[in-house]
């Protein structure tokens, strides 16, 4: 029966993909791409129409990348090799013809950031050859509506695409806002928000990125700045990003960016998916090079107010102005322009800051989404399509259906907290009085936002006046965040530490440690007890490591923690237990290694013991060893093979000669390397599930499920490999933490055990056939130029097919889902339904299904 199974999925591998026929023929399409084509396969939102306007001639005018609108309608583009070009919209049924573009005929282009405002063209230019990298202003001088001038106003050093991008206009009137990505240095400033102390503040020794890139770079990250118009004075907002490409405020003057993830990093931990990210005051967001980046729970940080999924943000923009019903128009555009849609995000207030959902607007693989915008004048949609010398087009959405298209006032919720949170904000870069005394009276507010804004307001102003109140606090809260802060101001990160830098203050760190020590662990809950983890972080990576009696009464209080039923705190526990090199880690962590249900939590467990020094046998040394053959068969992102590589590397060096030499025959060991689809094969046959099985799925056989096994089923029957859940799993499936949202049990059910009934265009697989008689399966995952390059499986992320467009015979959908049968078939009933409650619980171990 295994091979049955075996067979079953396996002649599915080949369709482990997303993109739909349809739009893969508008792309791939050898010949030109008339308009009936593009409008033809494009997936747009009902009740709204897309209209191609113009298919840009890629010699004369290259492909488009940044956009803008100026104060009489026009549209202003940039080629993002080349020129800029100026053009009035046709109007409606009307395209437009290469005669109506005007190129703007000044030395300026090769932006990836426009902005008309202040009666000035602003250009963010972002390759140095031939102009100037950095932010400049173009102006027409003698009102003749034709730009004569072109003033550098401020060079940055670093471009490309993680370089300099967006100019937004400040709400305040008056200012603009510049969105920088990680690979440009940080630019003289005359001010900042975010308290001036920033480092890396990891507790074990950093492991690189698996290929070496950004090796030895150092936080903070993508950076956002406000400055005046005349660019002369730059002050930092926030840091902590990947590659935030653009950004837009809201009706209440809140920001919102769309931050890129590390595709390399995909199926580990540290993988970040795209995401939108509130930016407020003194912002964090916990970018850090290779397998540092912080986790989103960390206090000191500020997590997601929506994850999206792997992908290439782009253009960003809110649907004020447009002519679309209320929840359009109050939807944030987000552009993803590798796999070609554009989503729009609909967020709600929570508290000082919100939540979202979002859904697909506009879709088209590929359709190589670079900016968007909405016009004043007609209430459109403008897209812009293009990027890396790919075919460049320009498209305009507008709303045909029969809703109202009245303006919307939004939604006021939330107004009180976000009024406390600014009133606090108001205190960041410098001192005032009375900041103290507020910011000490809402560090313990429920709002996480709230207590981010207090602790950043604390840390700018003098320590001396607030230091004490830490000192002799009681409220655990109070305790955490105010010894976090007084950590950060008064030592600094070794890799940051310089001769001017405050020093480390063995004194010190004994008080900080006693407050902690004061805690009742029993009395915090999860979160808290991360905080409180975090908080003995900050003390030792500003502060060096303590004494050795200091270290053992740790370990007295720790170890016997270990595990929890929580898998942050195991991994946060473990760190700290390494760091502590406590007798019984070895112990305590090669088992929860070994018995752990997820790529990612082993791949926690490998990289946290390879630190470990102490209470080593040679049974745990087999162990521990012996699981880099395992590892071997991991699947993800380019990085993956690389990290697993030095996690061992790093392991092996710490070895004495005797050891290694014991070790030999496993270290040399030529791993049986299989995959996740195989190893479900292994597992004994239980029964071909069909839906007349589960014909009735009551609420009473959802009660006293088991969480833990449900969470161990999900890497077991290979859900892990391709699907996302509360942040662990594979990032190119549909991300299943909503699902229950979407689904009932049922209807779960019936998508797995019958993953052909009903294929979604945006996972549907197509077959390419080639000149050469050769056939790719696969998504469209990347292009440059006139090359694509296609994932065939989903297993293997970072592994892709190059196809020349010039190439291709016919392209044809799949009448299979990337979804294989059999994947319930090994499991019994009660598993079945472990399952189920699990991801039905969007994974909440407290949900009433596990009472």
């Amino acid at each position: 029966m295994n091979s049955t199974i075996l067979f079953r999925i396996g002649r599915r591998l080949l369709n482990l993909t997303f993109t739909s026929y349809a739009a893969v023929l508008l792309a791939l399409s050898a010949g030109p791409v008339s308009a009936e084509l593009a409008v033809g396969n494009l997936a747009v939102k009902e009740g709204f129409k897309a209209e191609l306007l113009y298919t840009v001639p890629q010699a004369a005018q290259g492909s488009w990348v940044a956009m803008t609108i100026d104060s009489k309608g026009r549209v202003i583009v940039s080629d993002q090799y080349g020129s800029l070009y100026r053009f009035t919209p046709p109007p409606a049924g009307k395209e437009l013809t290469a005669d109506q573009i005007e190129k703007i005929d000044l030395k300026i282009g090769n932006a990836q950031g426009l902005l008309y405002a202040f009666d000035s063209l602003y250009v963010m230019v972002a390759n140095d050859d031939p102009f100037k990298r950095g932010l400049h202003r173009v102006r027409d001088t003698n009102g003749d509506d034709k730009f004569d001038e072109v003033t550098l106003l401020r060079e940055l050093v670093g471009g490309g695409e993680h370089g300099p991008h967006a100019i937004l206009k400040h709400p305040d009137g008056k200012s603009l806002t510049i969105i920088v990505g990680n690979q440009t240095r940080m630019t003289e400033l005359s001010g900042s928000k975010v308290p001036k102390v920033w480092g890396e503040d990891i507790l074990l020794p950093r492991l690189w990125d698996g290929n070496g890139f950004m090796k030895g770079t150092l936080g903070p990250g993508g950076t956002v700045y406000k400055i005046d118009p005349d660019g002369k004075n730059w002050e930092l907002q926030a840091v902590g990003f990947r590659n935030e490409y653009d950004g837009s405020y809201n009706r209440d003057g809140e920001l919102f960016v769309f931050d890129a993830d590390m595709e390399w990093d995909m199926n580990t931990p540290w993988y970040r998916p795209t995401r939108v990210n509130h930016v407020v005051s003194g912002a964090e967001f916990g970018w850090r090079s290779g397998a540092s980046k912080w986790p989103a729970y960390y206090p000191d940080s500020l997590g997601a107010v929506v994850n999206i999924g792997p992908g290439s943000p782009t253009g960003v923009t809110f649907g004020y102005g447009a002519k679309f019903p209320a929840k359009y128009q109050d939807a944030l555009y987000i552009s993803d322009w590798s796999y070609g849609k554009l989503y729009a995000v609909h967020l709600k207030p929570d508290g000082s800051t919100y939540t979202a959902d979002f859904e697909e607007f506009l879709s088209g693989q590929p359709l190589a989404l670079t900016d968007v915008e909405i016009s004043p004048i007609d209430g459109a949609m403008y897209v812009a399509v293009g990027g890396r010398r790919t075919q460049s087009a320009l498209y305009r959405v507008t709303y045909v259906g029969s809703e109202s298209t009245k303006l919307s006032k939004g939604d006021s919720k939330g107004a009180k907290a976000r009024a406390l949170r600014r009133e606090l904000e108001a205190f960041h870069g410098g001192t005032h009085e009375g900041a103290v005394e507020l910011a000490w009276k809402n560090l313990n507010d429920k709002d996480r936002h709230i207590r981010f804004a207090s602790r950043v307001a604390l840390e700018w102003q003098p320590v001396t006046e607030w230091q004490q109140k830490v000192l002799t606090a009681t409220d655990p809260q109070r305790i955490i965040l105010g010894v976090i802060a007084v950590a950060r101001v008064t030592g600094r990160d070794e890799p940051h530490r310089t001769e001017k830098s405050p020093q480390p203050n063995p004194a010190l760190r004994g008080l900080l440690m006693d407050k902690l020590d004061s805690v009742k662990w029993e009395k915090l809950d999860d979160a808290q007890r991360l905080d409180l983890l975090r908080a003995y972080t900050l003390v030792f990576t500003r502060h060096d490591r303590p004494e050795q009696h200091r270290l053992d009464a740790l370990i007295k209080k720790f170890a016997p923690l270990f595990p929890t039923p929580h898998p942050d705190l195991n991994f946060e526990l473990a760190q700290l237990l390494v760091y502590l090199q406590a007798p019984t880690a070895a112990e305590a962590l090669v088992n929860y290694l070994s018995s752990a249900p997820t790529q990612e939590e082993q791949l926690n467990f490998a990289k946290t013991l390879r630190s470990l020094t102490t209470g080593w046998t040679p049974e745990l040394q087999n162990a521990y060893f012996g699981w880099f053959l395992r590892a071997a068969a991991f699947k993800g992102g380019a990085s993956l093979n690389g990290f697993i590589r030095d996690i061992k590397n790093d392991a092996v060096a710490k070895l004495n000669d005797e050891d290694k030499a014991r070790l030999q025959p496993i270290l040399e060991a030529k791993p049986e390397i299989k995959n996740p689809m195989e190893l479900l094969a292994a597992r004994s046959f239980v029964k071909t599930w069909t839906m007349a099985d589960w014909n009735e799925v009551a609420n009473s056989d959802l009660r006293a499920r088991n969480f833990e096994k449900g969470r161990q089923l999900f890497g077991a029957v290979a859900c892990s490999s391709c699907h996302r859940f509360a942040g662990e799993g594979g990032a190119v499936g549909p991300d299943l933490t909503g699902v229950s949202g979407r689904f009932s049990s049922r209807d779960l059910l019936e998508s797995i055990i019958e993953p052909n009934k009903a294929i979604s265009d945006q996972y549907g697989a197509i077959v390419i056939e080639l000149k050469n008689g050769e056939w790719v399966t696969g998504r469209v995952a990347n292009m440059n130029g006139d090359g694509l390059s296609i994932a065939e499986n989903m297993l293997a992320p970072g592994d892709f097919t190059n196809v020349k467009r010039d190439d291709i015979v016919k392209i044809s959908p799949s009448t299979t889902s990337p979804m294989p049968e059999g994947l319930l078939d090994t499991l019994s009933r009660n598993e079945v339904l472990d399952l189920v409650a699990y991801l039905m619980s969007q994974g909440d171990r407290n949900n009433k299904m596990f009472k």
